[in-house]
């Protein structure tokens, strides 16, 4: 649930830095491949039992993001041009694995 959210925050400031203004639509337009891309993820991890809260999860739901998220915006029409590319990967990235690695630096450094 948490990731789809962070997608979702994801498509916001991409709309936003875009287009100076978030509508709905919009929203939905930019959000559904990578949402979609995440659910796949997310029924991939279920499918092996992985714990969702894993580093190696988080990875898994990042690769399954951005990349059904670019073939589904390909599919559809939209842009996937090597900018977005890298921005959607850095950002991603960022949002979907940092949440996992932070809590374990934490529990390590109070060690």
């Amino acid at each position: 649930m948490v990731d789809l959210v962070l997608v979702g925050i994801f498509a916001v400031i991409g709309r936003l830095s875009h287009y100076g203004t978030l509508t709905a639509g919009g929203w939905w337009t930019t959000a559904w491949p990578f949402l979609a891309g995440t659910l796949v993820a997310w029924a991939a991890l279920t499918a092996t039992r992985r714990p969702p809260a894993a580093i190696t999860s988080g990875i898994v739901v990042w690769i399954g993001a951005l990349v059904g998220g670019m073939l589904l915006r390909q599919a559809s029409g939209q842009g996937t041009a090597t900018s977005f590319v890298v921005v959607a990967t850095l950002v991603l990235g960022a949002l979907l694995v940092l949440p996992r690695v932070v809590p374990r630096v934490g529990a390590r450094v109070r060690r």
